[in-house]
This record gives C-alpha cells, sequence and structure tokens, in this order.
C-alpha cells in the first residue's frame, strides 16, 4: 500500500502561483504513474494533470499551457506547478497513483478574482 500527503495549497489572487506537492511513502516500487485531482463541493473528482514513469504527462485541457506535473523519484514525490491562476481552480486538490490507492487529505486552493 501507498500512503500519500499533499502540501503546497493556499489562497492566491487571479493570475499568482502555487506550487503542490504529494510525498509518496510505502510500497512506492508498485507505482506506475501519479496525478493530481480537484473537486469542488457537490461535484465529481477530476484528473486534472497525470504523469507516466517513462515522464510521459497529460493535462486537462483548462489547464493546459498554465500547470505543469513533475515527479522526482529519488524523493517519491510529485509536484504540480500552477501559474496564472483562475477562479476556476478553486477546489481541494489530491494526488493519486496507478494502481490506485487511499485518497490522502487533500489540500485547498483558492483563487481569489
Amino acid at each position: 500500500q501507498v500512503q500519500l500527503v499533499e502540501s503546497g495549497g493556499g489562497v492566491v489572487q487571479a493570475g499568482g502561483s502555487l506550487r503542490l506537492s504529494c510525498v509518496a511513502s510505502g510500497s512506492t516500487s508498485r507505482i506506475i504513474a501519479m496525478g493530481w485531482y480537484r473537486q469542488t463541493p457537490g461535484k465529481q473528482r477530476d484528473l486534472v494533470a497525470n504523469i507516466a514513469r517513462s515522464g510521459t504527462t497529460n493535462y486537462l485541457d483548462s489547464v493546459k499551457g498554465r500547470f505543469t506535473i513533475s515527479r522526482d523519484v529519488t524523493k517519491n514525490t510529485l509536484y504540480l506547478q500552477m501559474n496564472n491562476l483562475k477562479p476556476e481552480d478553486t477546489a481541494v486538490y489530491y494526488c493519486n497513483t496507478r494502481p490506485y490507492t487511499d485518497w490522502g487529505q487533500g489540500t485547498q486552493v483558492t483563487v481569489s478574482a
């Protein structure tokens, strides 16, 4: 089993930046890919970006060109650099792996207009 701890959220103005981190521990050798998800109240949790072991990345259309996902395998840490943030990016952000593991507590990102 892999355990995940997210951090780095906060309150920023529109146009600002944040960098999220997700530290994985436990059976990390089983991880094939990792991804960032976000969820707002009453809505489903959506995939924002993911990165495969090969380094291949995929992004939600609305964040392309603004968000960058990266991974430091030596630190078992996943990052999400978020630039030019918009109010619609406000959500709780979570990370997860492939294969899936239990969700962490997430980190709140709030973007004010």
